[in-house]
Formats: C-alpha cells, structure tokens, sequence
C-alpha cells in the first residue's frame, strides 16, 4: 500500500470539504510563502506534507513507511471525504467563521456533544447556517470543529438548550479514539 497523490475526484472532495470551513483561504494551504505543500493519499487518508519532505521520503521503503505529513482526513468506503482531528490546526489558521464556547461549555464540546446556546461565548457576525466553524475556547484555543445549525441573528433568539453547532471533531478524540486516529 503506497503512499499517491489523490486522484482529480479525490482532490475535488478535499477541497469542496476544506472550503466549507476556509473559504477562499484554500489558495494558502498550497500556495504558501514558506514552502510548497502537497495533498497525499495513503490507506484512504488523506495527508497534508511538505514537498520537501515528501522529497526524503523517496529514500525510505514503502513498506517501511507508515505517515508522512499530516493527516487531515479519511475518505469513506461510500466515497465521502471526512475530515479528522488532525485538520484542526489548518482550519484554525485560516477559518472563516469561528465560535467561542465558555468554560463551562468546554469540556462538553471535548467529550463529543453539540455547542449549545447556554454555553456560546461569542460567534463570527454573519455566520450562515450549515456552514464548517472551528470552535474555540475563550483563550483563543482551538478546540475542534463542527458545523452550525443556525445563522448569527438566529443564534440571538434561540432557546437556552438549542443546538448552536453540530459536533464534528474534537481535541479530545486524541484520547477517546487513540486506535483509529
């Protein structure tokens, strides 16, 4: 099983992902001023790597190569692209939309459940609905990523117990899902 750059389809379903939570910013990921970077595919992840190293690594033998870079996301045996965890530190370098959770809302969000409105901090203006935002703690610490279930301006009227934004990945999966990241 050999590490391959991702086929036009694949590369397709990783950036409409991307693009949900960075917009535009897409252009950065590949285009950066430090060094170019590439998207691989190895065992149906999907890895983010610097060419460079990407470079070295021809000098190891493909069996022996487990990683290389990092894994930004899995593509389903039904042919979806997911993004994991390990996508988190892109995402919050260059989101589009961004919520913060209070402390006391933290530990929920990193135990796998939903943003709720009693536990928002604060939230980008004009965030659509259904769109990727990367959640943050009210230090500015990225904690995961999901997606929103209402806009701002709904936000503002909803219920105490309403879901704000749908849970998708978070830090704390390093430790829930150790085997499959």
């Amino acid at each position: 099983i050999k590490m391959r750059p991702l086929t036009e389809d694949e590369t397709k379903l990783v950036f409409e992902k991307l693009y949900k939570f960075i917009g535009k910013n897409i252009k950065a990921l590949i285009d950066r001023p430090d060094e170019p970077y590439c998207f691989r595919l190895q065992k149906n992840r999907v890895y983010y790597v610097r060419e460079s190293m990407m470079k070295k690594a021809t000098n190891v033998a493909r069996e022996k190569l487990v990683a290389l870079g990092t894994c930004i996301g899995k593509l389903t045996h039904t042919g979806k692209f997911r993004l994991t965890i390990g996508a988190l530190d892109l995402l919050s370098q260059h989101a589009k939309y961004k919520i913060w959770v209070k402390p006391s809302a933290e530990m929920q969000f990193l135990y796998g459940n939903h943003v709720l409105k009693s536990g928002l901090g604060r939230i980008t203006e004009n965030t659509p609905a259904y769109t990727g935002v990367v959640v943050y703690s009210m230090s500015d610490i990225p904690l995961g990523f999901g997606v929103t279930s209402k806009s701002t301006n709904e936000c503002r009227d909803m219920d105490p117990n309403g879901i704000v934004a749908f849970h998708q990945a978070d830090a704390g999966e390093y430790l829930r899902a150790e085997d499959e990241i």
